[in-house]
C-alpha cells in the first residue's frame, strides 16, 4: 500500500489504548482489552475505563487526556452517543487512528470526516475489529490462530463465521479486519494493503455492496498478480445495478450477473455460503495445481458413485470427455475385464485386490493431454482402518497420488467414504484434498478451474472518442463508420432507386417499434411504402421514419448485442436470444467490456440459444466468427450514454445485420 494512506497505524501500531475496557467477559471492552494486553510484548497498551479500577490485572485510567502519551491507535468501546467526545479528545492528543465498535453513531459521516481532516482514520464504526497475527494485533471478539487467510468482512458476524469454519479445518487467519459501514476506511483499502502483507497467501471477502467496483476488482486482479486470489462471498450485490433502464440488455441482466462478470475477468472466485468459501480456500491452500481447464477423469471403485460424480461434475461446469480408444486401453492393461475403461473409470473391485490400481488409472489419465484434472470417489482411505493389515500400503497409495498430481501439475482431489484418518491427512500434507462428501470434492475442483490467471483485455488501437447520437437514423450512420453492419436504408420519402423491395417502414425516434406499431414489413413497393407511411404517421405522429431493405436471408437467427454503463462496474457488454421474445426467453451471457473475439465466442458458447447458431436440426451453420466480431467491436465503443443495444442482430451463414438500434442517455443528457 503507497505511504500516505493512513492505513499503518491499523497494521502494527506502537502503542494501542482500549476506551471502554471491562472486567465482564460479556462486554466488548473486556475482549478487546484482553486481546490488547496479549500484544503488550510489542506494543504499548493503555486501559480507559471511567470507573478506573484495574482489568485482567492492569490499572485503567478514566480518560485518554489522563496518559502521559497519546496512544497511536484507538479501540471505541463506548456506547454510541459517547463516541463524538472521546474522537474529539482524541484527535487533540494526536490519535492517528480509530477502531469503532458501536453501530448507530451519530452523523458518523460528518465524524469520519473531522478524523480525516486531521490525518487520522476510522475503521468502522459497527465494526467487529481488527487482528493481525504478523503484528499480534488483537482487537476483536473471537480468538484466532495464525495462518495464511486473510478475511475482510463488511459484516463482522460473517468474518467471524469463516474464521470459525476455517479453524474447524485447519486453516489460521493471517489478517481479519471488519470494514463495518465503511465511514472511512474501505475495504478496497484494506485489501490493497494486504498485497505485500507478510503472512497473507489467501483473501476471503464479504461484501453487501459494490460501490466503486471498478477499483475494488482492480485491486483484486493486483492480489491475484501477486499470487494470492480472492474468494468473494456476498447476497444482495449492487443495489445500483439493479436500476434498469429501458433496453433488454439493461432489464435481462441482474446485479450478481455483473458481479460475476467482474470475478471472472479478475480471476476471482464467488461462493454462495461461508462453508463454500472455506471448501475453496481449503483446497488452494494444499498447495493443489489450478488446472488449465473444466476436463476431469473420474476414477470410481463403484459405478454408481462414478454415475453421480460425473452428474455433479456436469452441474458443476465441468466436463467428463470420452476417453480416446488409446487411453482407454491403457487404463484397461491395468485392470480387469468387468472394469468400465471409459470416462467414468468403474475400476469393479480392482482397488480391493491391488491398492496400486487407483495410483494407476490416475496416473495413466492425469498423463495425457485429454483432461486437466481427475477426481477419485468411493472407498479409498477405508482400506486402513477396516483392515489394519492394509493401512501401510494404503499410506504408500496417497504418498503416490501426491507425487502423480505434482509431477503432472494437475489437480487431483478425492472423495472417500472414509472419516478423518490417516490416509485423509496425507492426502492433505501431499497436496490432495479429501473431502467426506462428493458435492464437497467437486465444488473445490471446479473453483479450482475457476483460479485462473487472466490476462485484461484493452482495445486494440487508439481509444475512440466520437459520441454516438441518438435516434435510430443517425445511431446507425455513426455505428456503420465503426464497421457495424446495417441493411441499406433511406429516410422517408425517399426519391432515388437504390434500394430493393420488399421494404420496411420505421418509426426512428421511439424505442420499441413493434409494441406501439412502429414498425411496417415485406412493404413491396413504394406505393406500400407511402400507405404505411400514412396509416403509421396518423397514429404516432411527425417524426424521423426510416426506409430500409427487408433481410431476406434464409437460416438467420436472431441475436441482441448490448452495452450499458454499471454504476459500479462501467461498461458491460452483453449477448443472447434477441427478438421480440428477448425478455420471454431471458437468454444471456454478460462480460464486463471490453471483450477480445475470443471472449465472445465463449460467450456465445454459455447461451442455451448457442445450438441454433451452430446449425439445428440440419440448418445452415451460422457465421458465429463475425457475430464474436462483432460483440467485440461494441464492446470497446466509447459509450456517452447509459446503454445501447442492437435488437435483433440477424446471424446468417454468410455475415451479420444489425436492423434496430436503441440509445438510452445517460441522466441529464439528451
Amino acid at each position: 500500500m503507497p505511504s500516505g494512506t493512513g492505513l499503518e497505524v491499523f497494521r502494527d501500531p506502537a502503542s494501542v489504548a482500549v476506551v471502554g475496557a471491562s472486567a465482564d467477559p460479556a462486554k466488548w471492552g473486556h475482549w478487546l482489552a484482553s486481546g490488547a494486553l496479549a500484544g503488550r510484548h510489542r506494543r504499548r497498551v493503555d486501559l480507559v475505563n471511567r470507573g478506573g479500577g484495574q482489568v485482567l490485572g492492569q490499572r485503567c485510567v478514566r480518560r485518554l487526556s489522563e496518559l502521559a502519551e497519546p496512544p497511536e491507535l484507538v479501540a471505541l468501546c463506548v456506547p454510541a452517543n459517547a463516541i463524538e467526545r472521546i474522537v474529539d479528545e482524541a484527535l487533540e492528543m494526536g490519535v492517528r487512528g480509530f477502531v469503532g465498535i458501536a453501530a448507530g453513531v451519530p452523523d458518523e459521516r460528518q465524524l469520519a470526516a473531522r478524523i480525516r481532516a486531521a490525518g487520522a482514520r476510522l475503521v468502522g464504526p459497527n465494526s467487529l475489529g481488527i487482528f493481525d497475527a504478523a503484528s499480534d494485533l488483537r482487537l476483536a471478539w473471537g480468538g484466532f490462530t495464525a495462518g495464511p487467510l486473510a478475511i475482510v468482512s463488511q459484516s463482522g458476524q460473517i468474518g467471524s463465521e469463516i474464521a470459525t469454519l476455517g479453524a474447524r479445518q485447519g486453516i489460521g487467519i493471517a489478517r481479519l479486519v471488519s470494514v463495518g459501514n465503511q465511514s472511512d476506511v474501505t475495504a478496497v483499502e484494506m485489501l490493497a494493503d494486504l498485497v505485500n502483507h507478510r503472512l497473507t497467501r489467501m483473501i476471503a471477502l464479504y461484501l453487501e455492496s459494490f460501490a466503486g467496483g471498478e477499483a475494488l476488482f482492480e485491486t483484486l486482479r493486483e492480489l491475484r498478480a501477486a499470487g494470492k486470489p480472492t474468494v468473494v462471498l456476498t447476497v444482495g450485490a449492487s443495489a445500483a445495478s439493479s436500476r434498469l433502464a429501458r433496453s433488454h440488455t439493461g432489464s435481462l441482466t441482474s446485479s450478481l450477473d455483473v458481479v460475476d462478470a467482474a470475478c471472472r475477468a479478475a480471476g476471482v472466485v464467488r461462493v454462495q455460503t461461508p462453508a463454500q468459501l472455506v471448501t475453496a480456500a481449503r483446497a488452494f491452500l494444499a498447495g493443489t495445481a489450478i488446472p488449465a481447464g473444466r476436463r476431469v477423469a473420474i476414477v470410481a471403485d463403484s459405478g454408481g458413485q462414478g454415475g453421480i460424480a460425473a452428474d455433479q461434475a456436469a452441474g458443476a461446469g465441468l466436463s467428463v470427455p470420452s476417453f480416446s480408444s488409446a487411453l482407454s486401453e491403457s487404463i484397461g492393461s491395468v485392470l480387469s475385464a468387468a472394469a468400465a475403461h471409459v470416462n467414468p473409470v468403474d475400476l469393479a473391485g480392482a482397488g480391493e485386490r491391488e491398492l496400486a490400481s487407483y495410483a494407476e488409472t490416475i496416473d495413466r489419465a492425469l498423463a495425457t493431454d485429454e483432461v486437466d484434472g481427475a477426481i477419485l470417489t468411493g472407498y479409498f482411505g477405508c482400506y486402513g482402518s477396516d483392515t489394519p493389515t492394509l493401512a501401510e500400503r494404503e499410506l504408500e497409495v496417497a504418498q503416490r497420488l501426491g507425487k502423480i498430481a505434482a509431477t503432472y501439475r494437475k489437480p487431483l482431489v478425492v472423495h472417500t467414504m472414509g472419516s478423518q484418518g490417516p490416509v485423509t491427512e496425507e492426502l492433505w500434507e501431499v497436496g490432495v484434498p479429501a473431502f467426506p462428501t462428493i458435492e464437497a470434492a467437486v465444488f473445490a475442483l471446479a473453483r479450482l478451474a475457476d483460479f485462473k490467471d487472466v490476462k485484461r483485455e484493452r482495445p486494440a488501437g487508439p481509444v475512440r472518442t466520437t459520441r454516438i447520437p441518438g435516434g435510430y437514423w443517425a445511431a446507425r450512420e455513426a455505428l456503420s463508420a465503426y464497421g457495424i453492419p446495417f441493411p441499406a436504408a433511406r429516410l422517408f420519402p425517399f426519391v432515388d432507386d437504390t434500394l430493393s423491395p420488399p421494404y420496411v417502414l420505421k418509426a426512428g425516434w421511439l424505442d420499441h417499434k413493434t409494441e406501439v406499431g412502429g414498425i411496417r414489413v415485406a412493404l413491396a413497393d413504394r406505393d406500400a411504402v407511402s400507405a404505411a407511411y400514412e396509416q403509421m404517421r396518423a397514429r404516432l405522429g411527425d417524426g424521423e421514419y426510416v426506409v430500409e431493405e427487408q433481410d431476406l436471408r434464409e437460416d438467420v437467427v436472431e441475436m441482441l448485442v448490448g452495452v450499458r454503463r454499471d454504476p459500479d462496474f462501467g461498461l458491460v457488454v452483453a449477448i443472447g436470444a434477441g427478438g421480440t421474445a428477448a425478455q420471454l426467453q431471458r437468454d444471456l451471457a454478460v462480460e464486463l467490456a471490453p471483450v477480445s473475439p475470443e471472449t465472445a465466442a465463449a460467450m456465445i458458447d454459455r447461451l442455451r440459444c448457442a445450438p441454433l447458431l451452430h446449425g439445428w436440426r440440419g440448418r445452415a451453420r451460422t457465421d458465429v466468427v463475425a457475430l464474436a466480431r462483432l460483440v467485440a467491436e461494441i464492446s470497446q465503443l466509447p459509450l456517452e450514454f447509459a446503454e445501447l443495444e442492437l435488437n435483433p442482430v440477424r446471424v446468417g451463414p454468410a455475415g451479420v445485420l444489425a436492423v434496430d438500434v436503441l440509445l438510452v442517455p445517460e441522466e441529464g443528457r439528451s
